[in-house]
């Protein structure tokens, strides 16, 4: 029999305590799929998406970035591959095998969509095409259609959890809380919201007014920089051009929590934090101790 230590318990001891904590271990074992949603442009879904995985690439984990806006595809634009030739649309037109339509780069793998062609494909078959390649990775993260489509549901049937990417305006909120609500509606998790693009201006809607709307912890605050433009212009993820920028640093806590660690923050900071901990930081407390502890 196999055993292997872990933290002083044998691996077995391990997947025993942790079926009886949590369910969501073994997902969390066994490779994960995170849907990133936004029913509106231009907040920073994408650039949020490669944010991420950069940072859980960081930590070493093995990533997977997956372009399903299927009409209007940009993730691979802005990750520097620009008409590749083999792509999720082929995928699902069953041309090829979706181990074929991955690329690697530096810190992460990438499946991009096809840019210059007319879809005609049936997204809702994207989860079963996910499922061959879902235990090679840690983390599969999806770049989803801003559109309330059959690739918006796409992408939350294939994915384990969702997270929501919003600024903080009423536009924007007002889509954010139709994601909400359909998702709800069918059942799927929202584990948290990325608050996008904020000024810190008193114009802008305040965390407790868009959790209070949305019922759904805002898990990131990252604030508006123009590095994260500058990015998509150099095709270099944010994370890499400026990893010490607030806003990176954000999207690294996020990062932590999802894998179940800590960040460490420096003495003074800590302190800082302590005495007057931010609402995001207290949100990423709480779900590190509702799903790690």
């Amino acid at each position: 029999m196999f055993f292997k230590a872990c933290d002083g318990f044998v691996f077995e001891e391990v997947i025993t305590l942790i079926s009886y904590l949590n369910k969501d271990y073994f997902i969390f074992l066994m490779g994960k799929i995170v849907g990133v949603l936004s029913l509106k442009g231009g907040v920073g879904k994408t650039s949020s998406v490669i944010s991420i995985g950069s940072c859980l690439a960081a930590l070493g984990k093995k990533v997977l970035l997956v372009d399903c806006n299927f009409s209007a595809p940009n993730l691979g634009l802005a990750l520097n591959v620009i008409d590749p030739k083999r792509t999720l649309h082929h995928v699902l037109e069953r041309d090829i095998n979706i181990h074929e339509a991955i690329y690697s780069l530096d810190r992460f793998h990438l499946i991009p969509a096809t840019i210059f062609k007319e879809p005609k494909i049936n997204p809702l078959k994207l989860r079963d095409h996910l499922k061959s390649i879902k235990k090679k990775y840690d983390f599969i993260l999806l770049d989803s259609s801003p559109a309330l489509n059959d690739e918006t549901l796409a992408v939350m049937l294939a994915s384990d959890e969702l997270l929501l990417v919003t600024t903080p305006d009423h536009v924007t909120l007002g889509t954010t809380l139709k994601a909400v609500q359909n998702a709800r509606e069918r059942g799927f998790k929202i584990i948290g919201l990325i608050l996008n693009k904020v000024y810190n201006k008193k114009f802008e809607l305040g965390i407790a007014e868009i959790e209070r709307t949305l019922d759904v912890p805002v898990l990131a605050v990252v604030p508006h920089d123009v590095e994260a433009v500058k990015s998509v212009s150099f095709f270099k993820p944010w994370a890499e051009r400026k990893p010490k920028s607030k806003g990176i640093i954000e999207y690294n806590k996020l990062a932590h929590v999802l894998v179940g660690q800590r960040y460490k923050e420096n003495k003074i900071k800590n302190i800082i934090k302590r005495i007057t901990p931010a609402r995001q930081e207290i949100n990423r407390e709480i779900f590190y101790t509702s799903v790690f502890s």
